[in-house]
């Protein structure tokens, strides 16, 4: 046995308890399943079903514990873990399973596929097997929190050159881009890229929230690698400025692994809650709606919007009613996608596919059930939550040539927000410069 398939192997076990042996045990092989993953509804093949994926691992897992798998393999279908098998595995894992948990939602027994595809990407993570794109996107998160100060000043100074734009457009010339301010109420963790901080900073300061900027990512790579190490290391950047700079929330940016991370995986990773609390963007919206804090127009969003159910926001996360308040106070033509919700199709582009270039012809081929649905609903705006649905929504759009456009709620809110001289274009000019 190779140290590679011994590493797998090793780590395999450990995570064997209650919850992975009930999913490799219980499955009925009645395919019910099947039809609730968009990749067979994409392409009906057996390769694509939720129980030929889980069977890959279950091969292993009677070869390694049940006496018939150990003494005649061929009777019960077990097979020895190898070198070869383990890439197979783990190709299959990354490229052929979203973790979306729609095949779950529609299992009579609730046979978790997600959780034995975490199992064999933690398996893969951990043998050196991975996609090295997600492994390295995960160290240089770690390290920015090692080393934040190399990146400080750099940030502080951006931020500084943005809020001119932020004034001007909010026309309160004591608007602030603050980043880590003791003392705030809110921190507001972004993603990359200013698209997800300008719009969120103006919604802020028009809602006269007391709040700073983070100065990392919400993003955490170390959750697509099933590495419950590196993805701690991700989240106590936030966990820890949160702590030293005394806020009552977090805010995440509409991201959807980055919620499901830090709302609910992060309180196990660090053996308790948190002294604050963990909030979407969306969610903190549809407070400020509530709370009349926010000034907007009813019927600013003219064209057919439809709105797009992250896996990770709402399946998994249960945020689903928010942003269909918030999007109804603005666009009277508002349209359901069907089904949506909890039964929502996966966009195709979740589990971290997005980031992996060499499986996009898949991920494209994958994401046809959605591009489906959105073009059925007749709407000219798709709205999603999350960056790494917008991502793939955008892909989506260009090459089954749907005429959408794709908008996070925040940008949305922005445009509906009064007085009427709010400047979208400026903001727009600006994010691309910063963006670039």
């Amino acid at each position: 046995m190779s140290d590679m398939v011994e590493t797998a192997l090793g780590v395999f076990e450990r995570q064997l308890g209650r919850p992975l042996e009930a999913a490799l045990e219980v499955c009925a092989r009645c395919g019910v399943c099947a039809e609730a993953c968009h990749y067979f509804q994409a392409e009906p093949t057996v390769e694509n079903t939720p129980v030929a994926r889980g069977e890959a691992l279950r091969r292993v897992y009677r070869a390694e514990h049940d006496f018939l798998g150990r003494i005649a393999p061929w009777w019960v279908g077990a097979e020895r873990l190898d070198e070869a098998s383990l890439t197979r595995l783990a190709e299959t894992a990354f490229s052929r399973c979203t973790l979306c948990r729609r095949c779950t939602f529609n299992c009579p027994l609730g046979v978790d596929t997600p959780l034995m595809m975490r199992a064999v990407r933690a398996m893969a993570t951990a043998a050196g097997v991975a996609p090295e794109i997600l492994v390295m996107l995960a160290d240089a998160a770690i390290e920015k929190g090692r080393s934040p100060e190399i990146f400080r000043d750099l940030f502080i100074e951006q931020m500084t050159d943005l809020e001119p734009e932020l004034r001007q457009v909010t026309g309160n010339p004591q608007a602030r881009l603050s980043v880590e301010r003791p003392g705030a109420r809110v921190l507001y963790v972004a993603l990359a890229g200013v698209h997800t901080i300008l719009p969120p900073a103006i919604i802020f300061t028009a809602a006269g929230e007391d709040w700073t900027l983070s100065l990392f990512e919400a993003a955490n790579y170390g959750v697509f690698l099933a590495d419950p190490g590196r993805a701690k290391q991700i989240a106590a950047r936030i966990v820890d400025e949160a702590k030293g700079l005394g806020v009552e929330e977090v805010v995440l940016a509409e991201c959807g692994h980055a919620y499901a991370a830090l709302r609910w995986e992060a309180p196990t990773w660090f053996g308790g809650s948190f002294p604050f609390r963990v909030v979407s963007l969306v969610e903190k919206i549809d407070t400020y709606l509530t709370q009349g804090r926010l000034n907007l127009d009813p019927r600013a969003v003219r064209e057919r919007v439809t709105y797009h159910d992250s896996c990770n926001m709402a399946r998994s996360g249960g945020v689903i009613e928010e942003p269909r308040r918030v999007l109804r106070a603005i666009a009277p033509d508002f349209v359901e996608m069907t089904p949506n919700r909890h039964e929502a199709l996966c966009c195709g582009g979740g589990g971290g596919l997005v980031a992996l270039p060499e499986y996009e012809d898949l991920r494209l081929r994958a994401g046809k059930p959605k591009a489906d649905q959105v073009r059925r609903t007749g709407a000219r705006t798709v709205v999603a939550a999350c960056e790494n649905c917008r991502l793939q929504l955008g892909d989506l759009n260009r090459h089954y040539g749907l005429e959408v456009e794709i908008s996070a709620v925040a940008d949305l809110v922005v445009r509906a927000m009064r007085p009427a001289d709010l400047n979208e274009e400026a903001v727009s000019v600006r994010a691309e410069a910063i963006a670039a």
